[in-house]
Parts: structure tokens; C-alpha cells; sequence
């Protein structure tokens, strides 16, 4: 069995008062976040990284501490069958200009239930719904006394 370790993100922009999310439509049909394999010696957030711009050409992102989420499946390549392990974060970006690669057919900034029913896995669907909860619940708020 092959072993592939990949990481990703759900990226969001705010910007207009509306959180919109960015799915990748891939040559194999489905909708997703953008992702890939994390080259050897590469940190998960160095690939992160590498592979938004990449795919979508956005340099400038903010990560959010506190958002990972671990996936893993399996399926069958030519070479046989392959278990992956997916790490995603979770990623603020001020642009909604997406230049993209050869490696995806069309992009779309959705509102979270548009989203939820447009992109194709069970797992990336319960991701986002996560990502959507973590940003709702905000920063931890601390408690003050009166003095």
C-alpha cells in the first residue's frame, strides 16, 4: 500500500461583511479545497501555503490559529490501492482574485450552505461546517472582574 500525506485549506474571505469560502472544481469532476502532497522536508504549513498559491495564484493569507482537522482515506491509483492523509487548516485571504492552474477547471466563492451542498465529499462537507462554527465562536473571550 502507498502512503501520500497531503495538506490543504478551507480559505474564506470576509471582506464584505459575508464569509465566502473557496472551492477548486477539479478535472475529475468534484469540487474542493486546494490542496497537495507535501513535498519531502516540507513543514504541512509551508505546503499549505505553496499550494494556494499555486492553484489559485493568492499570495497573501492569513492562517488561523487553533483550525486542523486530520482526514484520511483510501483509494485505488494504477499502482495500487492508497491510503492518504489529508491536514487542513483554515486560511483568511483579502482577495477574491483567483488566477487559476492547469490543475482545476473553475473556481467559486460560495456563502457556507451553498457551499455545504456544492462540494462533492462527505469529509470536506463536515470540514466546512467546522471552519464555519470555529470562525461563529470567534477568539476565546476572557473573563474580567469588576474591581
Amino acid at each position: 500500500m502507498i502512503e501520500e500525506r497531503s495538506a490543504g485549506a478551507v480559505v474564506f474571505n470576509d471582506e464584505d461583511g459575508s464569509t465566502r469560502y473557496l472551492l477548486l472544481n477539479y478535472p475529475a469532476g468534484h469540487w474542493d479545497f486546494p490542496k497537495g502532497n507535501i513535498e519531502k522536508g516540507e513543514e504541512p504549513l509551508a505546503t499549505v501555503k505553496r499550494e494556494i498559491s499555486e492553484e489559485t495564484g493568492i499570495k497573501k493569507i492569513e492562517i488561523l490559529p487553533g483550525f486542523s482537522k486530520n482526514i484520511e482515506y483510501y483509494y485505488r491509483r494504477n499502482v495500487g490501492l492508497v491510503h492518504k492523509q489529508v491536514l487542513y487548516l483554515l486560511a483568511r485571504t483579502k482577495t477574491r482574485n483567483v488566477t487559476l492552474s492547469h490543475e482545476h477547471n473553475n473556481y467559486a466563492w460560495l456563502e457556507l450552505e451553498k457551499a455545504v451542498s456544492t462540494v462533492t465529499y462527505r469529509n470536506s462537507k463536515t470540514i466546512l461546517r467546522e471552519a464555519s462554527r470555529f470562525l461563529d465562536e470567534g477568539p476565546i473571550h476572557r473573563y474580567e472582574f469588576a474591581p
